[in-house]
């Protein structure tokens, strides 16, 4: 893409209503825009990332063996009040009525539809397992959001549903998703610590919050501090195997949040390895048994003959709130540092002036072969002046620069710079290119 045709508003100044980096940065680099309270515009920058989170949580669901749907956005009322949560939720739920008269509701969560789906089709045991996930926007009412995308009214959402026979078959299908969130977060750049948490409205009996430790977090955690630097389980796991394991090795170490906090079994971990922190909750996982399929009636005939209600589980994950906690954690006082996985170009080209015979051919020769090794560079063929070029590029925080003017070229060099690292490296204009097109960008 070329700079000159993309939609890019960058801001010099940090608006006034900007409370943490996230938000701030969001709004100065031009990738959203605040349409009223707690609901947003994506720009372009901002949905490109967006898109890129939403594929690899995409990917990560379909590793486990999630089965994507796709469920509308307005539910009828009647869904909820079946489940008795129509009058229960509360006045986040944006409650409206159609033509007809007919109460209806902007879904918030989207436990009743499904439920009322799986019912339709799946009678009997023959028919389960089943993990089925849709990746959707929602509407929670928020009396008073904040923080940008991390506490917004409309949100995108990925939430699994999980169906199956009795509780321990359905611990096994908590336990595939546990391991898809730690594999789904670390793609991100992200190490989120697994807390025992409340269940909130969901309701149910077991329940883990993934959460980014963050000073902007809106909760306060403990937990042990090998949990924060223990590494994913990797995209090797054998999602039909035994996953207990793995999932008791984080789960045995203590971490809560403050709902679930015990300060006296806190306490016995070793003091140097208490870590008390705020943190961003990025995805809640519940099993809550038949909480949902008792009073809808979601029944299925066992071996033995006899139907009972099927247990089941939910799985969110906030996936435009993931672009907030991904700033929090990857930032510096120039912008953002977007980890490669979800950087919205793979490396900008600065054309320091442009105009100029030979720098435009360089450039030219280095966009089409970063294109067609598939980086998707951002070209900066503005006339804008070098400074104003680099504070662009900084700001919204692309992996690489690659920077080309005539000084530079009089010489055979052009300038590779690591935007995390702010590391440069003087190399050949093809030395260069090789060495982005190969991903070999750690070599001096």
């Amino acid at each position: 893409m070329r700079l000159s045709r993309f939609f890019l508003p960058v801001l010099k100044e940090t608006p006034s209503d900007a409370q943490i980096v996230s938000h701030q940065l969001m709004l100065r680099a031009g990738m959203i825009r605040q349409q009223s309270a707690g609901i947003y515009s994506w720009l372009p920058l901002g949905l490109k990332v967006l898109k890129k989170v939403e594929q690899i949580v995409r990917e990560e669901q379909n590793r486990a063996g999630a089965v994507e749907l796709l469920m509308p956005t307005i539910q009828s009322a009647d869904l909820w009040r079946e489940s008795g949560r129509y009058d229960d939720y509360g006045a986040e739920m944006l409650r409206i009525t159609d033509r007809h008269e007919r109460d209806m509701l902007f879904g918030p969560t989207n436990e009743e539809m499904i439920t009322e789906i799986f019912r339709s089709y799946c009678r009997s045991y023959k028919d389960l397992p089943k993990l089925l996930y849709h990746i959707q926007w929602k509407f929670r009412d928020e009396i008073r959001p904040r923080f940008g995308v991390m506490r917004g009214r409309e949100f995108l959402m990925k939430d699994t549903y999980s169906f199956d026979l009795d509780e321990e078959a359905a611990r096994r299908s908590y336990n595939k998703m546990f391991i898809a969130y730690l594999n789904t977060f670390s793609r991100m750049g992200l190490k989120a610590v697994p807390m025992k948490a409340d269940t909130g409205p969901i309701g149910g009996d077991l329940s883990h919050e993934f959460i980014v430790l963050a000073e902007t977090g809106e909760s306060e955690v403990f937990c042990h501090a090998d949990l924060v630097d223990m590494g994913a389980p990797g995209t090797d796991v054998d999602f039909d195997g035994d996953l207990q394991p793995l999932v008791d090795q984080r789960t045995a170490l203590y971490a809560a949040t403050d709902e679930m906090h015990e300060p006296d079994v806190f306490a016995r971990v070793p003091e140097d390895r208490r870590l008390t922190a705020r943190g961003i909750e990025v995805g809640h996982i519940f099993y809550f048994g038949t909480k949902y399929s008792d009073p809808m009636k979601a029944l299925v005939t066992h071996p033995d003959g006899k139907e009972r209600a099927v247990h089941m589980g939910s799985y969110g994950v906030g996936v435009s709130r993931l672009l907030g906690a991904i700033i929090e954690a990857h930032h510096d006082e120039k912008g953002c540092i977007w980890p490669e996985e979800v950087a919205p170009f793979g490396v900008g080209i600065l054309n320091l002036r442009a105009g100029d015979g030979e720098a435009d051919a360089a450039c030219e020769d280095a966009y089409a072969k970063l294109t067609e090794a598939g980086l998707d560079p951002l070209y900066d063929d503005t006339s804008e002046r070098p400074g104003g070029k680099f504070a662009t590029a900084d700001l919204i925080g692309l992996p690489y620069q690659l920077v080309i003017g005539p000084r530079g070229l009089k010489e055979g060099k052009v300038e590779l710079k690591v935007r995390r690292t702010g590391e440069t490296h003087e190399l050949s204009p093809e030395d260069a290119v090789n060495r982005l097109a190969e991903r070999a960008f750690a070599d001096g």
